[in-house]
């Protein structure tokens, strides 16, 4: 049986690794081992912080949506359950976006959840 010399192989896999790690300070994108450290460490923030940012904007459109309720003297819990007992259906992403871009629907959205309390 005739041998199998691996050189091509290696090559390729390291190649893609320092491809991928193009960009990064010092050796983490010149040599091989810190460069597959890096780049494995990179990737696993990169899949978490994927699911972080969705937990930070909801908490930047909570934040929003409070801040415009406040001048009309509700708190964003209590407006939050006249919205669902009023039965509307907005996302709280929309929500933020109508009270940054539109107040004067917001204040509409806001008399309904009042009314709506009782």
């Amino acid at each position: 049986m005739s041998r199998v010399k691996r050189g091509v192989t290696k090559h390729a896999r390291h190649k893609k690794v320092l491809e991928q790690t193009k960009g990064f300070r010092g050796r983490h994108s010149k040599a091989y081992k810190p460069a597959r450290n890096r780049l494995e460490k990179a990737l696993a923030y990169a899949y978490r912080d994927r699911r972080n940012k969705k937990r930070v904007f909801r908490a930047l459109w909570i934040q929003r949506i409070n801040a415009g309720v406040r001048a009309f003297g509700l708190t964003y819990s209590r407006f939050i359950d006249g919205l669902k007992k009023a039965g509307v259906e907005l996302d709280r992403k929309v929500l933020a976006d109508i009270a940054l871009k539109e107040p004067e629907v917001f204040a509409g959205l806001v008399k309904q959840a009042q009314s709506a309390l009782g």
